[in-house]
């Protein structure tokens, strides 16, 4: 048996929290010490899905999975294959948390509360004698020669980080003071400002199925678009800005989206379902008779975008109207300046490089004793429960330790 191990852990978000638990679990005579700089723990689980969370995503497969990682997709399939989906599932489930899945593959809890997972979360550090300190931010972390850290002023054999992202480079300067290289942090989930653009007036609309490319660069996603009081999210956008959260920073946000609103890629297809479906409403108004399944105060905009009146009956439209029509549809532009991070969660990429760090403990090549959770990493997931999903899984490795 093992000697009674100290164990810091710094950070009580979800990663550093199934750090401490994997910790007390896996070294049942260890001295497991949860450090907190502000007053709450599990403070991105209590707002994440509105306030039901998001606990992971509904892909069982670990190289799938892995594939919803703009950074750290290699990495992670590392982990994946200590503890994947299944397993945080599992976990949840025998301690009487069930979850259920939604259309879109995101994975919360049957209650649709995010206090069910944050109560079990608790109950399981209070049945496993998990120390807990409140306020008690990392002031001082010294690596000791003989081994072990002094973590502000105390003792500890390890210490696992899981101290989230930064917004800043200056917030990671402590982890280049230990020997890591970082890369520099920007927002990956956020959604775009069109300050410009008057399609703002239909907020709240809905396209099911659009196909958002950005301008100048190989960057697209398919998918919902939601149309807001500043633009546009929904999860095409947010995909896209999370895939091209290091590009779009470049460009300090200043680019051009091109939009097909019809989620058909082929144009040529897309004008013979429009032809096919015209065919059938060839004595509707244009107005009334959407070829394509658009929500139809949107499909109205569209009609005054591309120039073509929506009281003409789609027989008396001549080729040139329905070209222009297609090619709106198809190839609509709009104007970003400047993002909105999603607050529900707001991620950033940036953080530890992750070759100074070994997936298959959470270890640093740089530092022994010293493990890694969580964001506090340069890896992050698209919008769906992924980024959970990456924290369950470094925090239960580096809990190994080892």
């Amino acid at each position: 048996m093992e000697g009674a191990l100290n164990v810091a852990v710094v950070g009580g978000g979800a990663a550093g929290f199934f750090a401490a638990l994997s910790a007390a679990k896996h070294h049942p005579s260890s001295n497991v010490v949860l450090f907190e700089k502000t007053a709450k723990l599990l403070s991105k689980v209590k707002i994440s899905g509105g306030g039901r969370c998001n606990v992971t995503h509904h892909c069982f497969s670990n190289s799938a999975l892995a594939k919803h990682y703009p950074r750290g997709s290699k990495h992670l399939k590392k982990g994946f294959d200590t503890f994947q989906t299944s397993d945080t599932v599992a976990w949840f489930q025998s301690r009487g948390v069930e979850l259920k899945t939604e259309e879109d593959g995101r994975m919360f809890p049957t209650s649709d509360s995010s206090q069910t997972i944050i109560d079990c979360l608790q109950n399981e550090a209070l049945r496993l004698g998990v120390t807990i300190r409140l306020h008690t931010p990392l002031r001082t972390l010294h690596p000791q020669f003989e081994g072990g850290f002094h973590l502000n002023g105390e003792h500890f054999d390890n210490v696992i980080l899981a101290t989230g992202g930064s917004p800043k480079r200056s917030g990671l300067a402590w982890l280049e003071a230990l020997g890591h290289t970082v890369s520099d942090p920007v927002p990956s989930l956020f959604t775009f400002n069109m300050p410009d653009e008057d399609v703002t007036a239909l907020m709240g609309v809905v396209v099911p199925d659009a196909i958002v490319r950005i301008q100048g660069t190989k960057l697209s996603q398919q998918g919902p678009v939601l149309v807001t009081h500043w633009g546009m999210s929904g999860p095409a956008v947010l995909k896209l800005s999370a895939w091209g959260a290091r590009e779009l920073a470049q460009r300090e946000y200043q680019f051009s989206v091109q939009i097909n609103w019809v989620g058909i890629p082929n144009a040529s297809e897309a004008a013979s379902v429009m032809e096919k479906a015209v065919d059938d409403m060839r004595k509707k108004k244009v107005t009334n008779a959407c070829p394509f399944e658009l929500p139809k105060k949107f499909w109205a905009y569209l009609l005054l975008r591309a120039n073509v009146s929506g009281e003409a009956l789609w027989l008396d439209l001549g080729k040139k109207a329905k070209n222009k029509l297609l090619n709106t549809l198809l190839n609509d532009v709009y104007e970003v300046r400047g993002k909105t991070t999603f607050k529900e969660e707001f991620v950033t990429c940036g953080g530890v490089t992750l070759e100074e760090v070994d997936f298959t403990t959470m270890q640093s090549r740089e530092v022994p004793g010293l493990y890694f959770a969580g964001e506090v990493l340069d890896v992050d997931g698209i919008t769906g429960g992924f980024n959970f999903q990456a924290a369950w899984t470094t925090g239960f490795v580096a809990g190994r330790l080892g």
